[in-house]
C-alpha cells in the first residue's frame, strides 16, 4: 500500500449530502463526488464523478471504500447502477455482503 493510499484512507472526509443526494470530498479544492438515491434501506450509487485535475493515483479506489465504509456504518445495502462502482464492487469481493439479496454483479 503506498504512502498516498495510506493518507487517502486515513484522512479523507466523506460529506453525505443529503440534498443534492451525493458523497462528496474536496481535494485541492475540486470536489468529487458520487451520487445516489435511496429508497427502503438501500443506496443507489448511480453516478462517479471525479474532476480531471485529481490525479492522485489510486484515488477512485480510496473513494469508493470510503463512501462504501459510511453507508455500511449505516447499516444500509448498497446498489450499485454507477458502471464504474459496479467494477470496483467486482474486483473487491469484500464488499459483496453490502449487496441485497437477489443482486448480483
Amino acid at each position: 500500500m503506498s504512502i498516498l493510499k495510506q493518507y487517502y484512507m486515513t484522512e479523507m472526509e466523506i460529506n453525505d449530502n443529503s440534498f443534492l443526494r451525493q458523497f462528496e470530498t474536496r481535494v485541492d479544492g475540486h470536489l468529487a463526488k458520487i451520487e445516489y438515491s435511496s429508497q427502503e434501506r438501500k443506496v443507489f450509487l448511480t453516478k462517479l464523478v471525479i474532476p480531471e485535475e485529481i490525479t492522485q493515483e489510486g484515488f477512485k479506489e480510496t473513494f469508493i471504500k470510503a463512501v462504501l465504509h459510511e453507508i455500511q456504518e449505516k447499516n444500509l445495502r448498497v446498489v450499485p447502477t454507477s458502471p464504474h462502482i459496479a467494477g470496483f464492487l467486482r474486483k473487491n469481493r469484500q464488499y459483496k455482503e453490502m449487496l441485497p439479496v437477489g443482486i448480483r454483479i
